[in-house]
C-alpha cells in the first residue's frame, strides 16, 4: 500500500511509520509533503529516497498548488495520505479531488483540545493548564474543519505525574508512535481485503 505523510516540522511520526516494523515491506511512504521549502524531514526522507514535494496556495517555482498536489497523488497510486504533523488546514477542493482517504494524528483526546490553533505546545499548555489527568493521541479522518473528522481511534495516557507540559508532550509523543502505525497498519488490512 502506498502513503504520502504531510509533515511542517521534524518529522518523528514520520520516522516511526518508515521504522515501523509493522508496516516494513507492507506499507511504502512514496512522498513526503510539506507546507515549507526546508524542513528537517526532508532530510530524512531524502536520506531513506523518499520524494519530497512543497505545497502552497500560491503557484512558485519550487511549490506545487493543492490542485496539482492531488492530480500528481491520485496518478501516482497514493491509497492513503497521513497527515503527521502537518500544520495548514486542508481545503475542502483538494478533499473532494483525492482518491483516497486523509487521516490526521492530533495530540489530545478530541473533541477536547481540537480546533484552530490547537496544535503542539499549544494543546499541551492548555491541557496542563486544565489539571487533566489523562491526555493522549487521536487518528481521525480529515474533513473542511479542524480536528472535526470522524475518530478512528486514540490511546490515553496517565499524564498525572507531569510537571509541565513539555513532560505531557513527551508522553503523548511516545504513544502517538505507537498508535499512528497501529492505524495505518489497519488500513493496509482493509486495503488488502479489497483488493
Amino acid at each position: 500500500m502506498n502513503i504520502a505523510v504531510f509533515v511542517s516540522g521534524r518529522g518523528s511520526n514520520l520516522r516511526a511509520i518508515v521504522n515501523s516494523g509493522i508496516l516494513a515491506g507492507k506499507v511504502f511512504v512514496k512522498v513526503v509533503v510539506s507546507d515549507k521549502i526546508s524542513c528537517p524531514a526532508f532530510e530524512f526522507a531524502r536520506s531513506k529516497n523518499i520524494d519530497t514535494l512543497t505545497v502552497s496556495g500560491k503557484n512558485t517555482p519550487d511549490t506545487v498548488t493543492y490542485d496539482e498536489l492531488a492530480a500528481i497523488l491520485n496518478e501516482n497510486g497514493i491509497h492513503l495520505v497521513v497527515l503527521a504533523g502537518f500544520l495548514k488546514l486542508i481545503p475542502a477542493e483538494f478533499i473532494r479531488k483525492l482518491n483516497c482517504k486523509i487521516i490526521n494524528i492530533h495530540p489530545a483526546l478530541l473533541p477536547s483540545y481540537g480546533g484552530k490553533g490547537m496544535y503542539g505546545m499549544n494543546v499541551h499548555n492548555a491541557v496542563f493548564s486544565s489539571g487533566d489527568k489523562m491526555s493522549g493521541p487521536t487518528v481521525h479522518y480529515v474533513n473542511e474543519q479542524y480536528d472535526e473528522g470522524a475518530i478512528i481511534a486514540n490511546l490515553p495516557v496517565d499524564i498525572s505525574n507531569a510537571k509541565s507540559p513539555d513532560e505531557i508532550a513527551s508522553l503523548v509523543l511516545e504513544k502517538e508512535h505507537i498508535l499512528l502505525p497501529e492505524v495505518i497498519y489497519d488500513f493496509y488490512l482493509n486495503w488488502i481485503d479489497g483488493n
